[in-house]
C-alpha cells in the first residue's frame, strides 16, 4: 500500500497488477471440431475460473488473454 500526503490529508492507494490470461488446450480435450463449437471445453471451463478468481481480486486487472485452441503439449508446432 502507498501513501501519498497532499496538504494534510493522507491518501491510501492500493497497488494494482497487471495479469494476462493463457489458455490451452487440454490433451484429453480435444473436442473443438466437433459439433461447430467456436472453442473447447477446456478452453471455456480454464477462461471461467480464471474470470471468478480475477473478480475475487481487486488489486488485479485483467490486461490481455492468450489462447492456444487446438495445440496441446501433444501435438506442439515450433514456430520459427
Amino acid at each position: 500500500m502507498l501513501a501519498n500526503i497532499k496538504s494534510g490529508v493522507i491518501q491510501l492507494k492500493e497497488k494494482q497488477f497487471y495479469a494476462a490470461m493463457y489458455l490451452r488446450l487440454s490433451k484429453d480435450d480435444e473436442d473443438r471440431g466437433s459439433f461447430n463449437k467456436s472453442e473447447s471445453n477446456s478452453i471455456g471451463n480454464q477462461r471461467e475460473l480464471i474470470k471468478s478468481f480475477l473478480r475475487e481480486q481487486p488489486d488485479i486487472e485483467l490486461y490481455d488473454i492468450y489462447v492456444d485452441d487446438g495445440f496441446s503439449g501433444s501435438n506442439f508446432v515450433e514456430v520459427r
